[in-house]
């Protein structure tokens, strides 16, 4: 592998890197104290979709780390940007799957929220359906929420998926992530989404941007090869994978493409950058 040298910014995933769930993994503090310490610049870039960005400031904060607003950008977050780059949002009506992280970055670009069953087959009101359905990871997901983006997305309404991955890591294991939803809609419509999410290179330009450093002295952190380390690729920059969430060594083999560096944890990962 090559040296590990010439970093002056991360762009860091979340979910199998920070944490598992709400367990932080063992190194956290110290990982970011390291980073603080070298003037490392940082945007914790996750594809997880269900947290604001309060939410993650707190999250973080509880487990005895301090970040500011800015250092975080979510999938939600980009698609929110990504459309009101592309859609007048004072004349787009949205319909989303998704909690308060999918929610709050679309009102606060200026676009409409439809609620359920709101469509353009309404006879009363026949302009009430969604322009653009967003599927976010959404714990509260619904028969009424799948039938409305449904119906929505087979009216003709724009179809984003935040991102597909189709696992997300917890501290119970790997359960079903966003991926998994737009896989059911995609079988109700015969539609494919547009994925503003990793592995494609839309948020990490986003991240870029925002960090305003030479891409070539920016590093990706994942942990899951086909989404954080692909991302990577896509864009340009050098990647590491830690091994502490769901892609392991042997799913190499059967890839033509690799991170940068490879190792166990963050643990490690501070290590590297005191050498």
């Amino acid at each position: 592998m090559e040296p590990f040298t010439n970093i002056r910014a991360l762009i860091i995933d979340m979910d199998g890197v920070l944490w598992h769930g709400d367990q932080p993994m063992p190194g956290l503090t110290d990982f970011f104290q390291t980073l603080r310490n070298q003037q490392i610049r940082f945007i914790l870039a996750t594809n997880n979709a269900r947290l604001t960005q309060e939410q993650y400031v707190i999250k973080l904060a509880q487990m005895g780390v301090e970040v500011t607003h800015n250092e975080i950008l979510t999938s939600s977050m980009a698609t929110a940007l990504y459309l009101s780059e592309h859609n007048n949002p004072a004349e787009s009506r949205v319909f989303v799957i998704g909690e308060d992280g999918a929610r709050q970055p679309l009102i606060e670009r200026g676009f409409t929220l439809t609620d359920l069953y709101e469509l353009n087959d309404d006879k009363d009101n026949p302009d009430m359906g969604a322009d653009i359905v967003v599927c976010g990871m959404d714990k509260n997901l619904s028969w009424d929420k799948l039938a409305t983006a449904t119906l929505n997305i087979r009216a003709g309404a724009k179809f984003i998926g935040t991102n597909a991955d189709t696992t997300l890591p917890t501290e119970r294991g790997l359960t079903h992530g966003n991926g998994a939803i737009l896989a059911a809609l995609t079988a109700a419509t015969g539609v494919t989404p547009t994925i503003i999410g990793k592995p494609e290179p839309i948020i990490y330009q986003q991240a870029l941007a925002l960090l305003g450093v030479d891409p070539a002295q920016t590093v990706a952190i994942g942990d899951r090869l086909e989404t954080d380390i692909l991302g990577a690729v896509r864009t340009g920059i050098r990647s590491l994978m830690v091994l502490s969430g769901v892609s392991t060594e042997e799913d190499f083999k059967t890839s033509d493409y690799r991170p940068t560096w490879v190792m166990p944890d963050i643990r490690a990962v501070t290590q590297a950058l005191q050498n």
